[in-house]
């Protein structure tokens, strides 16, 4: 019976949509970010770097805090209420008329997004049928690589041919309110269980059996930071790419959708490590080829290796920690390797930007595969093994 039980539900439809006009909202204005605070406000590399970080310094303090209150309170509240405010700090870039006013903007968006993705990650946890678990989180970051393949594409197309940041932005503001309207139209399970009085401790912010995985994610997390932020203005400098970053991000999507439907199958039969294990390794060849090889061929041969290294990497890790956590712990687990990489995310940004500034982007990517290689390291002689001696199912 439970073989057959369905995958694709109508909340779990509704729930793949959101995270998608999340993300496409998100990397709408992303990429194309670097490039407008140094054409609009004549930002220097490591002013970029500042401004930029804000965001996930503010994400990463803000997800322990709203995992524990999706797992406190009513998920479909909670998720209802960070969209919205998602939704509304969309709009104050349009109100952001100096580079401070900028950079406030950007910090404090850090906050509901980064909440937003971590109630809406543990809501598609609670409307998968207990069978198709594992499966299902597998798949349901499809809908964050499309969005994430799309959005940069479509900014890079309109910008071409209106040279309109203003439009992006307004665009993404629109999108954002789509992942409010159908949030609102989730029937959320109802899970009204008794909470055990339990003294607050770090345990419920973090998921400390987790930490092994945290520190995998946050090195990985630092290379995609520095990819996804500088990789427009290095292939404009260094290889004179000035058009190529939407069909870099597209080639990297494809990879990470390709992964997942590969993927999907023995994440079914439960071998998270060995997806993991092989993910992190096509991973590291493709940042090497892009900092070792600069080459047209290396700069987007590397998309296609990255995004199916991640593809195979992000799904397993997402259900190793989950099986770590009791299931009234889900949104701590999620928050957990959410902040994890937000944390590598926001160090990369800000590291990246001073590394470029002094030492250039060579320096800047190379960085990229030293830490790949450690976080490589990191999981073969520690995460793993810990993650056998303490998963709960």
């Amino acid at each position: 019976m439970a073989a057959h039980e369905k995958l694709w539900n109508r909340n779990y439809t509704k729930v793949m949509a959101v995270n998608f006009c999340l993300s496409f909202a998100f990397y709408l204005i992303t990429p194309l970010l670097p490039v407008y605070l140094s054409d609009t406000f004549h930002s220097t590399k490591d002013t970029i770097g500042f401004v930029l970080s804000g965001y996930a310094l503010l994400a990463i303090a803000a997800r322990p805090f709203s995992g524990y209150i999706a797992d406190t309170f009513h998920r479909k509240k909670v998720l209802v209420i960070f969209i919205l405010a998602n939704f509304i700090m969309f709009g104050s870039y349009l109100a952001a008329s100096s580079l401070l006013l900028f950079a406030i903007a950007r910090t404090l968006h850090g906050a509901p997004f980064g909440a937003a993705t971590v109630a809406n990650n543990t809501m598609a946890i609670d409307v998968l049928p207990s069978s198709r678990r594992t499966e299902g989180i597998g798949l349901y970051g499809i809908s964050n690589n499309l969005g994430t393949a799309i959005a940069p594409t479509v900014a890079i197309f309109i910008f071409k041919w209106t040279e309109s940041y203003r439009l992006l932005f307004w665009l993404a503001f629109a999108v954002a309110g789509i992942s409010f309207w159908l949030a609102s139209s989730i029937d959320a399970p109802s899970k009204h269980k008794k909470q055990e009085k339990r003294k607050i401790s770090l345990d419920r912010f973090f998921l400390i059996k987790g930490w092994a995985i945290a520190l995998n994610i946050f090195m990985f997390g630092y290379c995609y930071g520095v990819l996804s932020n500088y990789l427009a203005i290095y292939g404009k400098e260094k290889l004179g790419i000035t058009s190529g970053t939407g069909t870099y991000f597209m080639l990297l999507a494809a990879g990470l959708i390709l992964s997942r439907f590969i993927g999907a199958k023995s994440l079914r039969k439960g071998r998270l490590v060995g997806n993991v294990a092989g993910g992190i390794l096509i991973s590291t060849v493709g940042y090497a080829i892009f900092t070792l090889w600069p080459s047209n061929i290396a700069y987007y041969g590397s998309a296609i290796l990255i995004g199916l290294g991640n593809g195979h990497m992000w799904p397993g890790m997402q259900n190793m920690i989950i099986n770590l956590a009791p299931n009234s712990r889900r949104a701590t687990a999620n928050s957990t390797i959410l902040t994890s990489w937000d944390l590598g995310l926001g160090v990369g940004i800000l590291l990246g930007g001073v590394v470029a500034e002094h030492l250039g982007y060579f320096a800047t990517f190379l960085t990229t595969v030293v830490a790949h290689i450690i976080g490589v390291g990191l999981f073969f002689l520690n995460t793993k093994g810990n993650y056998r001696r303490n998963a709960l199912r």
